[in-house]
C-alpha cells in the first residue's frame, strides 16, 4: 500500500520548481500534481493515455476540443486520450490531482 499526503505533496512540487510531479506510477495507472499559478499559462499538449483532473483548490477555465468550462475546487474533468485540452483564464491557483490511464507514457 502506498499512501500520499497533500501537503507533502503540495510542499514537493513547491521545492521542486516544477508544474508537475508525478508521485505514483504503476503499469495501469500514474498520478501526479499539477500547479498553475494565476495568469499562469498552461503548456500542455494532448496525452496518448486517458486523463483525468481532480481540482483541489483554485478558478480557472478548461477547454477540450471545442468546449469551455468553468472548474473549481471540487470540479472532476475526464479528458480521452490524444484530445486537446488546456486549463485558461486561471484567475486563483490552480492545484490538480491528475490521473493517467494507462500510466503517462506507457501508450503509444
Amino acid at each position: 500500500m502506498d499512501i500520499f499526503e497533500l501537503a507533502q505533496l503540495i510542499n514537493q512540487q513547491t521545492d521542486s520548481n516544477k508544474a508537475y510531479i508525478e508521485f505514483l506510477k504503476v503499469p495501469d495507472l500514474s498520478m501526479g500534481l499539477y500547479v498553475l499559478p494565476a495568469g499562469g499559462v498552461d503548456p500542455q499538449s494532448p496525452h496518448t493515455e486517458d486523463e483525468v483532473y481532480y481540482v483541489v483548490s483554485g478558478k480557472a477555465q478548461i477547454k477540450v476540443a471545442d468546449e469551455d468550462r468553468a472548474v473549481q475546487a471540487g470540479s472532476i474533468v475526464y479528458v480521452a486520450k490524444n484530445v486537446e485540452h488546456r486549463f485558461h483564464s486561471i484567475e486563483e491557483e490552480l492545484t490538480l490531482i491528475v490521473f493517467f490511464a494507462p500510466a503517462e507514457y506507457s501508450s503509444k
